[in-house]
């Protein structure tokens, strides 16, 4: 059995760094395609509520690691040389949009019909409506649901080692072979990702009980 020397830990760390990178870049893009996909679901266009429905249960219906490999041998297929980081960025934004985009569906739906009745009576128009009166409410109320997604989208960043992409699962993979400590060199991974997830579910957790006691 080799040690878990300052080499190994530096390289689970750089492992860290695109896991954290990957989470980020997916949620972040997920959030700007899914605010869109929410205000289709939640349009009058009828067949723009159907598009997006299906476009949601394809995402929702299948698994994220069928998704990844569809992206990374899709694109290849389709003559375009992409790297391993940039399929998975694509994967998990598509991904993440499906899923945000229902739950701030869900959460847009939820606020009070008085409140957008006030809104007409105003004269604000569509774009006044959601931006000043809808959204801010929606996504109060959407909070605790999407930390609890992001929670979930960190930890399935660890399905991206399939694709040959080195995030934090896949770092502790590669030291385990060497070093032929697995239990230790898991036992760290899993506490790098507690102290990570840990402390956002709890605030979700606090969020969801607080919104719970002002509702009463």
């Amino acid at each position: 059995m080799g040690p878990i020397g300052e080499n190994e830990f530096f390289f689970l760390m750089q492992g860290l760094k695109w896991t954290v990178l990957l989470a980020v870049v997916g949620f972040i893009g997920g959030g700007i395609f899914g605010i869109l996909i929410a205000l289709l679901r939640t349009s009058k266009m009828k067949v723009a509520r159907r598009i997006t429905a299906g476009y949601i249960g394809v995402f929702q219906g299948t698994p994220l690691l069928m998704q990844l490999f569809v992206v990374y041998y899709g694109v290849a297929l389709l003559g375009i040389e992409v790297n391993a980081w940039i399929a998975v960025a694509i994967a998990f934004t598509l991904h993440a949009s499906a899923f945000l985009g229902e739950i701030w569906r869900g959460s847009i739906e939820a606020v009070p019909k008085g409140q957008t009745e006030a809104a007409n009576a105003l004269g604000l128009h569509y774009v006044s409506r959601m931006k000043d009166v809808i959204l801010p409410q929606a996504l109060k109320i959407s909070m605790p649901a999407t930390i609890g997604f992001l929670v979930q989208l960190i930890k399935g960043t660890s399905l991206a080692a399939i694709v040959g992409f080195i995030e934090l699962t896949r770092a502790g993979q590669i030291i385990s072979n060497q070093t032929y400590r697995p239990l230790l060199v898991f036992g760290i991974v899993g506490a790098i990702y507690f102290i990570i997830c840990w402390p956002l579910s709890h605030a979700g957790s606090g969020l969801e009980k607080r919104m719970a006691k002002a509702a009463r």
